[in-house]
């Protein structure tokens, strides 16, 4: 089926970009190339994609790319593995551009990228329907996402089975990443939309319960189904319509995952909640809203924005999801570390994120209460 479709959107020389040994030893990436080689198309491959993708991977597909006028692209994998596969399309098609000093420092806009297509393995970043792709620079931990409609796949070849042997705690990881896409939207301004309000509300209790089940029963095929289509609709703007997408936690996440190489899903876990806490009282209502209608919290306490904060906490810990940096692995971090991470998320101090602006001293207060 890949390869068709790849041969549809006017492929001829194609990259299979993959990850590590997984696909490898269960015979996905030989299926791959049978499919590509069956429609008589030229491939070459390149796998070593790694959660957080780095720079100098893209690169190194960019090279080969070029060198072998690649066409197009075929990624196996999850939201990392098409994150790097967009950053090498849009650096094959902008030959006159650095990937990183150019285009993700948006000194100049790309105008073109080379086609993706996908095959989904990992239910998580919602890379296969999304504008975005995040890549780090190796040396620095520097992590940098760049958004553009040039970014979104061809195609994407989405089987639940395929995510059955995933482990425990990258199914739970990715649960979190597709709930934090969601409210990113969720919790944004320019509110107003109903209708946008009530898909974000009910993917979100979707995700909850049939994410309850996927790790009880890890093979469920309604489950795994449920998950990856929610998964796909978390991150390609349809709940955000209406509202301007605020993803405060992401930015915040960055430096964990970058410097520390902690798992995005999880930093993502830690940082929510107790950002949530930081900033709920100036919300009340935003939060109440969603308490009562995917948490199904008592709409009479009076500590009902509360409530939603803590029932996900709860399900946090459930899915055996952290909540401080130690449970994250990276230990108590130094005042100078917390202070190098506040700096690179607001540029200085030059600038806030959130739809409650946060500043330097706001960004290190939410660090400060997560390390423990």
């Amino acid at each position: 089926m890949c390869g068709q479709a790849a041969k549809e959107f006017g492929a001829t020389r194609v990259l299979i970009h993959y990850g590590g040994q997984t696909c490898v030893k269960n015979g996905l990436l030989c299926a791959v190339e049978k499919y590509v080689s069956e429609q008589g198309l030229f491939y070459i491959t390149l796998g070593g994609a790694r959660p957080n993708p780095v720079l100098s991977l893209v690169r190194e597909g960019i090279d080969i790319c070029k060198r072998e006028k690649i066409d197009f692209i075929i990624a196996v994998g999850g939201g990392s593995v098409i994150d790097s596969a967009k950053a090498i399309a849009l650096g094959i098609a902008n030959p006159d551009l650095d990937i990183w000093d150019d285009i993700y420092a948006r000194k100049v806009a790309p105008t073109a990228s080379t086609p993706v297509g996908v095959i989904l393995t990992i239910a998580a970043a919602g890379s296969e329907t999304s504008a975005s792709a995040v890549i780090t620079e190796d040396e620095t931990g520097i992590k940098k996402g760049f958004g553009s409609d040039l970014n979104r796949p061809r195609f994407a070849c989405m089987d639940p089975c395929l995510t059955y042997s995933l482990p425990p705690y990258q199914t739970a990881c990715g649960i979190v990443d597709i709930m934090m896409h969601t409210i990113g939207r969720y919790f944004a301004s320019g509110r107003g939309n109903e209708m946008s309000d009530r898909i974000a509300e009910q993917l979100l209790s979707n995700v909850i319960v049939y994410g309850k089940i996927a790790m009880d029963k890890p093979d469920d095929y309604k489950a795994r189904s449920e998950i990856m289509w929610a998964g796909s609709l978390s991150h390609n703007g349809l709940t955000g319509l209406g509202s301007s997408q605020a993803f405060v936690v992401h930015p915040l996440a960055h430096p964990l995952s970058g410097i520390y190489n902690a798992t995005h899903g999880a930093s993502l876990a830690v940082l929510w909640c107790k950002w949530a806490r930081y900033v709920y009282e100036k919300d009340w209502e935003r939060f109440a809203q969603y308490a009562v209608n995917v948490w199904a919290c008592d709409e009479a306490s009076p500590t009902l924005a509360l409530d939603g904060i803590e029932k996900t906490e709860t399900f946090f810990r459930q899915l055996g999801m952290p909540l401080s940096f130690s449970e994250l692995g990276i230990g108590i971090l130094s005042e100078e570390e917390l202070m190098l991470m506040a700096d690179r998320v607001t540029d200085g101090g030059t600038k806030t994120i959130g739809h409650i602006p946060l500043g330097y001293e706001d960004v290190i207060n939410i660090y400060r209460s997560a390390n423990i």
